[in-house]
Parts: structure tokens; sequence; C-alpha cells
């Protein structure tokens, strides 16, 4: 199968390293121009710093729409899936951009751009976040729905991909502001049936959260005061607004759960020439929000050194020899808001070099393409554990294998957001919480067989008060949701790691090829419309 691949004319993408590597696997290259869309928009200035990983262009690798396609095509060239049945799933469904006017605090009127993308109806709902960035643009949007459609495959959630984004820097805006820019993207959306519970399911992602996810949904239960559904409409909503206890550190205990298997596995890791086991290794983690600040609590709780952590405005990296004082950088993260400047560790001003330290496992859990063909010849982990969607381009990617460097997918080590999301969803359509029904039957079930060990037992023995708590107690709505996503990533994990050592081929090309097979089966069995 010849791998064809579409480069944008203009784009640095069409010269340099990528053009070559391209040409010399024999891959057929056309150049097309970029689709444009008549647009009277008015740019946003801002003065934040575009993203590292918006950067990686000028070392010659691909834009990250490109990179999602080449690691598809990749796994396409090896799978048994017919072409036609392989455009369909490569193919982005429905891309919505929308621009709607914000009257701002200082009474000017500014035009605000937002894009949601749907990937894939193989499966409904869609599903895929929200972000709010000033380098949105519907390229980054239709990558990131064409990564969750993959995504979900992978883990077997039933939702198709999608994705969305507002084209502002939210720390430029008040509380005020950010709430009638995501009220109105919402009625946009609603007016166009691009969200709701059975079509189009958000969540938050990079710039939005719990609070943002509450406006999603009051503002659609009023424009949509008859479905009985209403609050599925969206996830990652705050507890009291129907969200579901567990989901704000379900990311980053999904990368731990997954970075715990395989460092449990005695033959992979001997193959790195390491030990088994988290405790004692070596961890740097660029990215301190939601994800990275989760996955670090649980490596640091289960003995793994946290030995740097990189941030837009610096980083930090540990003198001591025995791993950041996590809990202490926590607390002064939330105190100050910046983690540049705790005591406990040097702070290192220019924060992409931090990716550069020796240490065992590296996880980027920031944004698209941090490790690219410009710096990935300087990493000096062992692994690379893809905490962030999109993190390494394929052009990194060959310099890291070449390098021994074994990376961990964010197509699985990722997805316990979403796995979770889908929990919340279900909480939703069920209108009940998890274990409301059978908390207090657990209980007693575990009481009479309390009662029957100690009967047996005989001689007025007796269980000790703390035995019997812990014994006894039923299991909570979190309970469910940490049990249901630890079967799902380890489930998972295992499906990616056969197929990598049946087919020879690296972790992320087994996930695609996991992911491409199960939607292809959808499409072949549900067949086509009319």
């Amino acid at each position: 199968m010849t791998m064809a691949i579409r480069l944008i004319k203009g784009a640095s993408s069409t010269r340099g390293p990528f053009a070559l590597l391209c040409a010399a696997a024999g891959a057929r290259i056309r150049y097309s121009t970029a689709a444009a869309v008549s647009s009277t928009t008015t740019t946003v200035t801002s003065t934040t710093t575009t993203p590292a990983g918006h950067g990686a262009i000028a070392h010659g690798d691909p834009s990250f729409l490109e990179s999602v396609d080449i690691y598809f095509d990749k796994a396409a060239a090896i799978a048994s899936t017919t072409p036609d049945i392989l455009a369909q799933i490569k193919a982005c469904n429905n891309i919505l951009k929308v621009q709607f006017p914000l009257k701002c605090a200082n009474g000017t009127v500014e035009l605000i751009e937002g894009y949601r993308a749907q990937h894939s109806h193989h499966r409904l709902p869609v599903k895929g976040g929200i972000r709010m960035a000033p380098n949105v643009d519907a390229d980054e949007t239709m990558a990131l729905a064409a990564l969750m459609t993959f995504k979900c495959a992978v883990v077997d959630v039933p939702f198709g991909g999608a994705k969305g984004g507002i084209k502002i820097d939210p720390t430029k805006y008040s509380m005020n502001e950010k709430e009638a820019i995501i009220r109105r993207y919402t009625s946009e959306l609603v007016r166009k049936n691009f969200i709701g519970p059975s079509i189009d399911v958000p969540a938050p992602d990079y710039g939005t959260g719990p609070q943002e996810m509450a406006w999603i949904k009051d503002t659609f239960e009023h424009l949509q005061p008859n479905d009985i559904n209403g609050s599925a409409c969206v996830t990652g909503k705050p507890l009291e607004e129907g969200g579901i206890d567990g989901r704000t550190e379900a990311t980053g205990l999904g990368v731990f759960f997954c970075l715990r298997e395989f460092l449990n596995d005695e033959t992979l890791v001997a193959r790195l020439g390491m030990t088994k086991g988290i405790k004692g290794k070596t961890f740097i983690v660029q990215g301190f929000g939601n994800v990275g600040r989760h996955t670090v609590d649980y490596i640091h709780g289960a003995g793994g050194k946290i030995i740097a952590i990189a941030e837009a405005d610096g980083g930090l990296v540990d003198e001591s020899g025995d791993g950041l004082d996590i809990p202490a950088v926590k607390a002064y993260h939330k105190k100050k808001g910046t983690i540049t400047g705790f005591p406990g560790a040097k702070t290192m001003k220019f924060a992409p070099s931090i990716l550069e330290l020796p240490c065992d496992v590296l996880i980027p859990a920031a944004l698209e393409s941090q490790i690219h063909s410009g710096n990935a010849g300087n990493i000096k982990a062992k692994i690379v554990a893809e905490a962030a969607n999109g993190p390494v381009t394929p052009l990194a990617e060959t310099i890291l294998e070449d390098n021994d460097v074994v990376i961990l997918p964010d197509l699985l080590l990722n997805a316990g957001g979403v796995t979770v999301s889908y929990f919340e969803w279900l909480k939703n359509l069920n209108h009940i919480h998890f274990g409301r029904m059978s908390k207090r039957m657990e209980e007693r079930g575990k009481r009479v067989l309390i009662d029957a060990l100690e009967n047996e037992f005989g001689n007025g023995h007796r269980f000790s008060d703390t035995v019997r708590s812990q014994v006894v107690k039923g299991n909570t709505e979190v309970d469910f949701v940490w049990s249901g996503l630890e079967e799902t990533m380890l489930s998972s994990w295992e499906c990616v790691k056969k197929i990598a050592e049946e087919r020879k081929c690296n972790f992320r090309t087994a996930a695609y090829l996991i992911a491409i097979e199960r939607i292809a089966t959808c499409y072949r069995v549900s067949g086509i419309f009319p």
C-alpha cells in the first residue's frame, strides 16, 4: 500500500527533513493549498506566548493534523481493512466554524471565533473536549477530533470523536466575559445541532474546566427544556451539577495505571535495562495542570521520584536526590499560581531544556508537538509516556526509536478522561448515581459474612471495630469509577501489548490497528444509508 501524504503549499512542512523523510520512505506526496473559510474575522490580539508545540513546524516537522494522518497511514498500511473503509475512517465528517460578537466590560465589541469538529459518526454521540486558547484553528480541532475517535475505539468506549475550541486567551477575559462567550458558543452549537446527549457531548480541555461545563449545561437546558436527559449534554461538570466523583483525576489516574502495568512487566523493562516497578524510578513531567498534577500525585504515592517539572513560565529541578516534595510543590502552586520560585528546588527559566535531562520516564502532559525533530535527539529518557494529545511528532518518534526510547502512546495513555466521561454520561442518562441502589445491600451482606465468621471461630472471637468497618464498607460512586477505569485501562493495555507483539510494531501503531479494526467492523456491519 502506497502512503499518500497531503502537504500544504507554503507551509514549512513542504520542505526540510519531513519532506525528505516522506520521499525516502517512498510516500506519494500530494501538495494542496490550505482550505480557506470565507470570513471577515477580526484577529484577536494577544500578548500570550504561543505554546511551544506550535513552534515544531520551524524544525521541519509536519503540522499536528498531518502528524495524526501520518500515524494513521502507517497503521493503515499493515491493516487488513479495505482502502474504501480506511478512507471513510480517516475523513472528518463535519467541521463547524462560528463567529459571534462579544460586548466587553470596557464597552468595546470583539468578534469571537470558535470551532467544533465531528470526526466520526460510526458511534453516537460523538465526544470530545472544548479548549480555549489563542492558537485554536480548524486543523488543530480536526486533529484532536480524529484522536478522540481512535482513542474511544482503543478503550472500547462507544463514542465517535469530536473536539471544539474557542480562539481566545482565557486569562485576558473576566469571569463574566468568559461566561458570555461560553453561553453564546453553546447556543451556536444548539442552533446547528452540534450538541445534545444523543448527538455531541463536550467536556473540559485546555483552558476550560467544571465551571465552563456547568454554563454549557445550563444554557442547553434553557434552550432545550423538554429534553429530560439534558444534563447528559456535557461531561466534566461539577458534582452539584450532575458530575461524577473521580472525573477530575481520571486522566492522570489512567496514565498512572498504564505506566504501572508497563513498569511491572519484567520482559518489557528488561529490554530497557531497567528493574521492575515504579518505586525508585525517576520521572520528569511537563505540565502541572489537571493531567500532570494528578499523574505526579499517583507516581509519588507509589514511590516514584519526580525529579523535575516543567511549566510554560519555567520549571523545577530537584537537587536533593530524593525527588521533589510533591505535597509541598502542590501547596506552593495553589498559593502562588506558579511552581517557579519553590524554595525546595532549583528554578529553571527555560522550561523546554528540562525535557532533555536524564530520567527513566519523561511524561509530556501539556500540549501537542512538544517533542519534535529539533529536540528529540537530546531526550535522555528511556520511556516517553504521552499524557498529552500528540506530544511527539512523527520525525521525533523515528529519532527516539532509533535511540531505543519506548513511547507509550496518547491513544491509550490519556484515555482515562473520556472513559470516566462515559461513566458520567451513563449516570446522567440513568438519573441516579453509582452505588445508590447497592451500597447498603453490600454492607448488609458483608455484616452477615462477618457474623458468620465470628460464630465459626467461636470462643467469643470478635473482629475489631476497625476491621469490621473496613470489610463492611459498601462501594461509593468513586469506588465504582476507579474500578471501571482501572479495568478499562488494564484490559486495553493488554490488547495493545498483544497486537504489538503479534504484528512486530510499536505500541502506537498497535493502538491505531485496534482502533481501525473496531471502527471498520462497525462500518461493515452498519452498511451505508440510504
